[in-house]
């Protein structure tokens, strides 16, 4: 059977909200939802599955803003759609001290900053800033990757992949679109084309491929092109690790 053809949003986005509102009676009873609310899809149905879940008055959306972030009327937008509690905390200032100390004991070594160094930290930042608000609000802090995300390894380790729940985790792009129309979000949020937040390049430009190429071959094993099947192969074998528990030795 293909998934793809066979997807029911309604049916899904219902056995999500259930799972949501499960896993919070018995892991945080009575706490508050945590969001970290970039303005895309991903974000904003984390927000409208949590909101259906838990209500509005449990859901808490955070923007997290590195100096002046040009679209956060995309996050506000969002924000006033569910009518949720927010905070906003520019990482700005805590990021250029932290690289500018980072660049300069770096440099005492002849070392220079890596790029994924300047990519990696401002989504490290943000989630330990979501759960600095966390801990101060009763909440427990949602993961918002997708399944498309994590099968390639587009995330970044203790930062955006790192989270308390995964209502996505198992979910492709075009599922978690579907499940965004019909929550009823603002259709030019769930269809935003997201980007890395540095070099203004989409997701799907520095994958290499689209996220319906990817998704239909998660779904099916289909990959059309041989050359994209094995870069989604290779992408997915070195980033395993992310998902997986921390390493450890076990005594014998």
């Amino acid at each position: 059977m293909d998934k793809m053809k066979t997807f029911d949003a309604k049916q899904v986005k219902d056995q999500v909200v259930q799972w949501i509102r499960d896993w919070f009676e018995e892991n945080g009873k009575g706490c508050n939802a945590v969001i970290g609310i970039s303005g895309g899809k991903d974000s904003s149905v984390v927000a409208g599955l949590c909101v259906e879940a838990l209500g509005v008055d449990r859901v808490i959306g955070v923007t997290m803003p590195n100096g002046v972030q040009p679209d956060i009327d995309d996050s506000m937008k969002l924000i006033n759609h569910l009518g949720i509690r927010h905070c906003c905390v520019n990482i700005g200032d805590t990021y250029n001290a932290l690289m500018a100390a980072v660049k300069e004991q770096l440099g005492t070594l002849n070392v220079e900053v890596a790029r994924q160094t300047i990519i990696n930290l401002p989504p490290r930042l943000r989630m330990s800033t979501l759960y600095a608000i966390s801990q101060s609000m009763n909440g427990r802090v949602a993961n918002t990757c997708n399944l498309s995300e994590d099968w390639v390894g587009y995330s970044t380790r203790y930062g955006d992949a790192a989270g308390d729940f995964s209502p996505l985790g198992g979910l492709t792009v075009q599922e978690v679109k579907a499940i965004g129309k019909e929550l009823g979000l603002p259709i030019e949020l769930v269809e935003k084309t997201p980007s890395d937040g540095l070099t203004n390049k989409s997701d799907e430009d520095n994958l290499g491929f689209t996220y319906i190429v990817l998704d239909k071959y998660i779904r099916t094993g289909i990959c059309d092109d041989p050359d994209t099947k094995a870069r989604i192969d290779d992408k997915h074998a070195k980033n395993l690790f992310k998902l997986l528990p921390i390493p450890h030795f076990e005594m014998k």
